[in-house]
């Protein structure tokens, strides 16, 4: 047989030559026939509509229905409505001759004419003849044409190829353009393959499809599909639940029509939220645009916070009991739980037991874990029994911050039977969560790498923490915990020293002391990085211990402890390189100090360290990328020492320092992307430059900072005194955050062309500015991607019109004694155009008792609420305040006489999350305030 592609410009025997027009292009002009090419020829792009190609007959016939009907002599020219619509090509013959049955027979013609989709036509003669390789480029063409010319082992190549695609699920292998595209061309000539297998491949990889930007263009069918999908794969139910409240909106834009029905497609695609497990920030926030859905997500969540084992147990059948499941399937990678404090152990253990068990069984085990007694053990002989818990291997991450309900000790066990391959473990703000349960997790997980158990001390300070009447049961359950622990049937014979924990995250915790660093001390392994900032019960003789024995610590945060010159001379102190060490700045095994392979150094607020201490360190640090000597003893003679050129974060506020040590740091340190020198005062230099202490010279502040990087963080203050918009250009055109305080001015043109200056600005803090309502009204307007705007004792001429401007992207706003004329009017508008998470007010004097509901009703998923000396806010109590049940952070101070007795008990019993309740007895209506019984 003789290939397509060979021959000379005639017709060979077993040859035919087809003349294929494309379909969208007919003419009705008369062209002459373009001359026959091989089929290798077809590699390339096609010169016209019409192209002529010479083919073996016997091939086509061998491999196409089609064409064994066509050149076979059975080719019927009017074909019945049911036959299969490939037949839609219609055959185009010279010299054909009408055989007796009515049909045409092209059994002995060498040159057909043929009018089809040319692309997809080429596509099937080049796979008949030189198979390429099916991609989702080509995929669509060849099933195309492998339907209209009826080739049936192409079909099954593609049926092979798409499924085989289907089963991929480590990330989006094929733009979700082309499922959007291939799922249209299914339905249209029901090719069931397709539509069996797109909304698998988009339910494992959901993910990804919602990062997507044609996430929107996902028809309302293929969305359902993929919702009802038993594999369907989030890393949270927040995240389903925004990618569907985001498809609502989007569809809702009159250019397509992608509901057919508006309320019905919402209500069934909202009904597959599973709302109990929802963030209760986030159903807060949802009743701003829709108000039923959002109301109704957070009286659940209410209703569960009073007693979710009897919403559990209530339930009386398997299927009731999957709106309560964590959505954990085996392309899972991350589960963020955080946020939700309805969240208890219940919850965990349903969503990882087999399907096939009893669901009385379930609620049973799930309630015996819950109370933390020994009677759940024999409940976990019995599971064994009849059946393994699931297993899910690509699990890598849980966060469990902000879940205040959930039994620690009972959750590590899932953890270790879930889990086997965790490698992140995130439990912060989360006041129950003790050491014990820290030992405890480096026992049974010795896998896991990460750990974050941090407590946000701005929120909470040691001495005015209190510990809920809600957390009373808790407290009673940690008291049991030792025998929790002792009868647990995961503990086994690992010790602290095989665990594999490269970070620890322990801010804020104030129960960890010197003996608990000690245990820590074990995983010198392991450990890389470590942060115990605000960890105030640690001494520095207990610091240098752990850094003794950890020498492989190349991270730390050791901000406001009491870190100090003992912990210096151990960084400091010559060594020896660990032969099992394969740090790569360190190829001899010769003495070095510690502090030179110390990659990221925070020292904030560390008053115990002397200056000969601070430069003995500082000359050490050859090689650190992050350094924070904020509101420490650093000065020029210790700054001069630092011979380091890899600095991409420094932080020198509240020092004194000038620019003789600063100005050689800056021209060395390339990379440097985060500058923060607020309250330094010797930046300030007389002259127009100055001299460092090796003869260099190097010009002003202001000079260097603009002539040498690329910032994208930025806190300046004295010596930073621009004039002219160029003096920002190019150096701060990646600035991401920006803060100016105390010691310069930033003039009013510079102020209103920050938006072009700094295209990229997400949060801004301008303190003893000079501010007008051009200015932020020009901030709001053209910042696209401002979240924080901070104004704190600014000066000027700002009134309401400043605001009256949408800002769809901010969250964070602080106004502090900036705007003395705002009312509620005025606090009215803000809510129409902002969406907000904190809010700051000072010195809003004309506000009154109905600030409140329209704070509460305006921002219900507020988590920051301050307001000071704001006229008469909480004369009437505090009742629509509580109503904003996301709310951690309250301060309340100078806002009227109206706060009643029961105030904290009240905030503590209707808000679930929060941890910072701030009151000034001058606004209590009865002389004092009562405290909850702390439960001892």
């Amino acid at each position: 047989m003789s290939s397509g592609g060979d021959g000379g410009d005639g017709v060979a025997a077993d040859e035919v030559v087809l003349e294929i027009t494309d379909s969208s292009s007919l003419s009705t002009t008369s062209t002459p026939p373009p001359p026959p090419i091989p089929i290798s020829a077809l590699d390339g792009p096609l010169p016209s509509p019409t192209v002529a190609v010479r083919a073996d007959r016997s091939r086509l016939i061998e491999s196409s229905s089609y064409f064994r009907a066509l050149l076979g002599g059975s080719f019927r020219s009017a074909p019945s409505a049911s036959e299969p619509r490939e037949l839609r090509i219609r055959p185009i013959s010279r010299g054909s001759e009408l055989d007796s049955s009515g049909g045409c027979s092209e059994s002995g013609s060498g040159y057909v004419q043929i009018s089809c989709n040319l692309e997809a036509t080429v596509q099937v003669l080049r796979y008949l003849f030189e198979p390429p390789a099916i991609t989702h480029e080509n995929f669509l063409p060849l099933l195309e044409g492998a339907l209209f010319l009826a080739v049936e082992n192409l079909l099954v190549d593609c049926e092979r190829w798409f499924r085989n695609m289907g089963c991929q699920s480590s990330s989006m292998l094929v733009p979700l353009d082309f499922i959007i595209e291939v799922w249209y061309f299914a339905q249209t000539h029901g090719v069931t393959f397709v539509q069996d297998a797109c909304p698998g491949y988009l339910a494992q990889n959901f993910v990804q499809v919602i990062s997507s930007r044609s996430f929107a263009r996902i028809p309302y069918d293929l969305l359902c599909s993929t919702m009802e999908f038993p594999h369907l794969t989030v890393d949270s139910e927040k995240q389903l639940c925004e990618a569907i409240l985001f498809w609502l909106s989007a569809s809702i834009r009159p250019y397509e029509q992608l509901v057919p029905n508006s309320a019905d497609s919402q209500l069934f695609l909202l009904s597959k939220v599973r709302v109990c497990l929802l963030p209760l920030g986030f159903a807060a926030g949802i009743k701003r645009n829709w108000v039923e859905f959002g109301n109704s997500a957070v009286c659940m969540i209410l209703n569960l916070l009073k007693d979710s084992l009897q919403a559990l147990l209530g339930t009386d059948a398997d299927d009731s009991l999957n709106s309560y499941r964590i959505r954990i399937t085996e392309y899972s990678k991350k589960i963020v739980l955080s946020g939700c404090p309805q969240l208890t152990t219940e919850f965990l253990y349903i969503s990882v037991l087999p399907t096939d068990l009893d669901a009385i069984f379930k609620r049973r085990l799930a309630s015996s874990y819950s109370q933390g007694h020994s009677r759940s053990f024999s409940l976990y002989v019995e599971l064994v029994k009849k059946a393994k818990t699931v297993s899910f291997r690509n699990v890598h991450m849980v966060d469990l911050s902000k879940c205040p309900n959930v039994h620690f000790g009972a959750a590590i066990d899932w953890l270790t039977l879930a889990f086997p391959e965790l490698r992140t473990f995130r439990s912060s703000h989360c006041l129950l969560f003790q050491f014990e349960d820290l030992q405890y997790l480096l026992l049974t997980c010795p896998w896991i790498k990460e750990v974050d158990l941090s407590i946000d001390l701005s929120i909470i300070l040691p001495k005015y923490l209190i510990i809920s009447s809600r957390f009373e049961a808790q407290s009673e359950m940690n008291r049991n915990m030792s025998s929790y622990y002792k009868q647990s049937p995961y503990r086994t014979p690992i010790y602290p020293v095989f665990s594999k924990v490269s970070k620890l995250t322990l801010e804020g915790r104030n129960d960890i002391t010197d003996n608990n660093l000690a245990e820590i001390s074990m995983l010198d392994k392991s450990l890389c990085y470590i942060n115990i900032k605000h960890c105030t019960l640690l001494t520095d003789d207990g610091i240098s211990k752990l850094l003794l024995n950890c020498t492989k610590i190349h991270s730390m945060v050791l901000s406001y402890t009491s870190f100090g010159n003992q912990s210096i001379q151990t960084l400091c102190s010559l060594d020896y390189l660990d032969p099992s060490d394969s740090f790569p700045y360190h190829k001899d095994e010769g003495p070095y100090a510690m502090a030179s392979r110390l990659q990221e150094l925070h020292l904030e607020g560390c008053k115990g360290i002397c200056c000969a201490g601070m430069s003995q360190l500082v000359s050490n640090l050859n090689i650190v990328k992050s350094l924070c000597l904020r509101q420490t003893s650093l000065t020029d003679g210790a700054l001069c020492n630092f011979v380091g050129s890899s600095l991409e974060y420094l932080d020198i506020s509240e020092t004194v320092v000038s620019m003789v040590s600063l100005a050689p740091i800056m021209r060395r340190s390339s990379n440097l992307c985060c500058l923060k020198t607020t309250g330094c005062r010797n930046l300030l230099s007389e002259h127009g430059e100055v001299q460092s202490v090796n003869g260099n010279k190097y010009g002003s502040f202001l000079q260097e900072i603009t002539s040498t990087f690329c910032l994208e963080d930025v806190e300046l203050g004295w010596a930073f005194c621009p004039v002219r918009i160029d003096d920002f250009i190019p150096s701060f055109s990646k600035v991401r955050k920006m803060t100016v305080g105390l010691g310069t001015t930033i003039p009013e043109n510079i102020l209103h062309g920050l938006p072009d200056i700094c295209p990229f600005l997400e949060s801004l803090v301008l303190r003893f500015q000079v501010i007008s309502d051009s200015v932020v009204r020009n901030l709001l307007e053209s910042s696209m991607n401002l979240h924080v705007l901070c104004l704190q004792y600014c000066l000027g001429s700002l009134t309401s019109f400043g605001f009256q401007t949408k800002a769809p992207a901010l969250r964070i706003l602080r106004l502090q004694w900036v705007t003395p004329w705002m009312t509620n009017n005025d606090l009215t508008i803000f809510t129409l155009n902002c969406n907000l998470v904190e809010l700051c007010l000072s010195g809003c004097k004309l506000l009154d008792s109905s600030s409140q509901e329209i704070i509460s009703s305006g921002w219900p998923n507020l988590t920051c609420l301050h307001l000071e000396e704001c006229g008469q806010i909480t004369v009437g109590g505090v009742s629509s305040i509580l109503n904003c049940k996301a709310l951690e952070d309250v301060l309340l101070r100078h806002t009227g006489r109206g706060i009643g007795r029961t105030i904290i008990t009240d905030a503590i019993r209707e808000l679930p999350l929060l941890r910072q309740l701030a009151l000034d007895l001058c606004d209590a209506s009865e002389g004092g305030y009562d405290t909850p019984n702390r439960g001892r």
